[in-house]
């Protein structure tokens, strides 16, 4: 161990021999350093106690002659004054031909106080008149230059504060600073109109603005406020300083508005272009540059004018980007349209998706375009944008405009302009209002609530900025939401059942049946019947679940009117007054029967929607029936029809029963309307809608 550290000792001193050379050669020096040092200081110290003796001794010598000599220098300074005061006129003179006017004004200011005590002596009274005459030349070129359009900023500073030293009025001087600053910036506010109709570009128009005519306003009001503020002696300050303070903030107010007017209808025609980054940095730029005049001068309001543009200017930003929308889902709804359209008639493999497919287009381009303009929007509170911390601003524009103005207001649009599809509008084709029903369903169930939570999430505000905000619940929109999908459906079941009725009603009226022959086949209408209720099955079903069914009998296919034939047969063996048993019978048998409401709401499945067509369309057979004289074959090509009708629409219904009863009521009304009643036999029936 102990050769381990010695072998460590010796590296440590090789490694930092030289180190150790050195600081021997920098103690050595610094040894001779000192010493040179500390000879100097003795050297010093010789030389400082000879020349304090020698001081002591001038002192000794003179000390007799003091106050001689203070007479003396007292005497020669009163002689350079008097020689400064008859030289004062000439001084003045050459001055005010050399246009040195900062210098004449000193000399005068200088003697200006002495001159007025002793201007009654003769021979100061001379030089006072003198001094006069040269003062009011004087003040006649310092106004000349101060109404020189073509003086400076700075100039113009300099000759009001000449004019104040020679104690001309304040108030004049005022109104004259302001006339002289007024062609300034009024030559400032020309150009900048000038780049309105150029339509130059925004940031280059807002830069034009700010260095040209906001910093003239600047210089005018600090020169101004330098010039004319707390000159005056403190009995005259408050009342003079209001007096400035008034015609300063009056005239700038009037300047102010008109640049506020010429910056707002440029950033009028910017809103068209749709480049918010521009936008964004101009209305950030011409915000910081009024804050520096706001602070300036508080009393113009500058900064609240200055804000109220820039929210104006998102506000509108945002009613284009609002209007854009609606204009994109009226293009998007019309294209659906269109698109519906175009589709062939009959159902068939290639129709499986189609409307599953555009209700999906739609909606997903509907929510992009909107994702993408609330992205563009974000610029408008990015972490570098000034005004997007203030409270009066981002509280507004996120909660009134952003949520409220845009994505509320175009969810409320959506939702009203498909709610006019419920009007009765007879054009509307039905599929367009089962998709808008379904678009609807799905904005309650998620789109509202998605849309919405994602503005809150990129444009959050806390309680104390959305105060005073209207802020739209979700709750409210997806009820909205509910309410209209609900009548766009029951609107679908209607339509439909009333398109398939006045088929319905045109085959009855037309038709003979009181001269019917024998029923061979099943009637075309019949079949039309069950064909369009299968499209409609395939539309509604793409858009909708299945929904609940009751319990189906096993033989609900094989139903047929025999129990009802059986009886007939039998009643109608009897006189003809028996009819009037058979029909009491019918309407005893009604009343235990369970009450079916036709127009009733309709759920949110395709079973119930079906359910709600083929209710109305059996319903309209039935009143058919009811208006009509049927003769024997008449009645009985009713049955084979209504066998073949409950041969298809039992499966399409929630209930099947409800089909067997519509379709005994529409036979037993046929029955009461026969002047010959005689039913086919089952077995016959069965053959003819099987060949059918």
């Amino acid at each position: 161990e102990i050769r381990a550290l010695d072998s460590d000792m010796q590296t440590l001193v090789y490694e930092n021999y030289n180190k150790f050379i050195s600081a021997t050669d920098t103690i050595r020096k610094m040894k001779h350093d000192f010493k040179k040092m500390e000879d100097e200081m003795d050297k010093l110290a010789v030389n400082m106690s000879a020349i304090t003796e020698f001081s002591e001794k001038i002192s000794g010598t003179l000390q007799d002659k003091r106050l001689q000599i203070t007479k003396l220098s007292g005497v020669h300074s009163l002689l350079k004054k008097l020689q400064f005061l008859f030289e004062l006129p000439s001084r003045l003179n050459k001055c005010v031909e050399m246009k040195q006017y900062g210098l004449a004004v000193r000399y005068y200011t200088k003697a200006r106080d002495v001159l007025h005590q002793y201007s009654h002596m003769p021979s100061f009274s001379g030089i006072h008149e003198d001094c006069a005459e040269i003062v009011k030349e004087l003040v006649v070129r310092l106004r000349e230059q101060l109404r020189n359009p073509k003086s400076s900023p700075k100039q113009l500073a300099e000759c009001v504060d000449l004019l104040l030293q020679l104690q001309e009025p304040a108030d004049e001087l005022c109104d004259e600073f302001l006339e002289h600053a007024r062609e300034k910036l009024n030559e400032d506010l020309r150009v900048l109109r000038e780049q309105t109709d150029l339509k130059a570009d925004l940031l280059e128009f807002v830069d034009c603005g700010c260095n040209g005519f906001l910093s003239t306003v600047g210089l005018v009001i600090a020169s101004y406020m330098e010039q004319f503020f707390f000159f005056y002696s403190s009995q005259d300050e408050e009342e003079l300083d209001k007096v400035v303070s008034k015609k300063l903030t009056s005239f700038m107010q009037s300047l102010m508005g008109q640049y506020f007017s010429i910056v707002e209808s440029r950033i009028e025609q910017e809103t068209e272009t749709g480049n918010n980054v521009l936008l964004v940095r101009s209305l950030d730029r011409f915000h910081r540059r009024l804050q520096s005049v706001h602070k300036l001068l508080p009393d113009i309001g500058c900064g609240r004018l200055g804000t109220n543009i820039v929210a104006r200017a998102s506000h509108n930003r945002i009613k284009g980007y609002t209007q854009s929308l609606k204009q994109h889902f009226e293009v998007c709804l019309t294209d659906t349209r269109q698109s519906l359209a175009a589709l062939p008639r009959q159902s068939g493999k290639d129709k499986t998706h189609v409307l599953s497919d555009l209700l999906s287009n739609m909606s997903t381009s509907i929510v992009d375009q909107l994702k993408t303009v609330l992205s563009n929007l974000k610029a408008f509170i990015g972490p570098d944008v000034t005004f997007a911390v203030k409270p009066y601003f981002r509280g507004p524009f996120c909660a009134d405009d952003v949520r409220q103005g845009l994505v509320v207001e175009l969810l409320r649009y959506i939702l009203s302009t498909a709610k006019g599809f419920c009007d009765g509008v007879s054009t509307v084709p039905p599929p367009l209002v089962l998709l808008l029903s379904r678009m609807c369903t799905d904005f309650q169930e998620s789109t509202i609530t998605y849309v919405l939570s994602l503005t809150d999430e990129q444009f959050p505000v806390d309680e104390e900025m959305q105060r005073g905000c209207v802020r739209t619940p979700v709750s409210e929109l997806t009820l909205e939401a509910r309410t209209i999908a609900q009548s766009l459906l029951n609107h679908y079941v209607t339509s439909q059942g009333l398109i398939i009725s006045q088929m319905i009603r045109k085959s009855v009226e037309t038709r003979d049946w009181m001269n019917s022959i024998e029923p061979r086949n099943v009637r075309a209408v019949m079949k039309r019947l069950v064909e369009d209720v299968t499209a409609i099955d395939t539309q509604v079903g793409q858009l909708y679940e299945e929904g609940v069914r009751k319990a189906h009998s096993s033989d609900s296919s094989k139903f047929t009117y025999t129990n009802q034939s059986k009886q007939t047969r039998a009643q109608w063996s009897y006189t003809p007054s028996t009819g009037f048993d058979s029909s009491l019978l019918s309407n005893i048998q009604k009343l235990f029967s369970e009450k079916i409401e036709i127009f009733s709401a309709v759920e949110f499945s395709k079973v119930s929607v079906l359910t709600g067509i083929i209710k109305i369309a059996l319903k309209t057979l039935l009143e058919c029936m009811r208006l009509r004289t049927f003769g024997k074959f008449g009645l009985q090509q009713i049955q084979v029809d209504s066998h073949y009708l409950q041969l298809y629409l039992w499966r399409f219904v929630s209930d099947e029963n409800l089909v067997h009863f519509l379709l005994d009521e529409v036979v037993n009304s046929a029955v009461n309307r026969c002047v010959d009643p005689e039913l086919m036999e089952a077995s016959v029936v069965d053959v003819i809608c099987e060949r059918g």
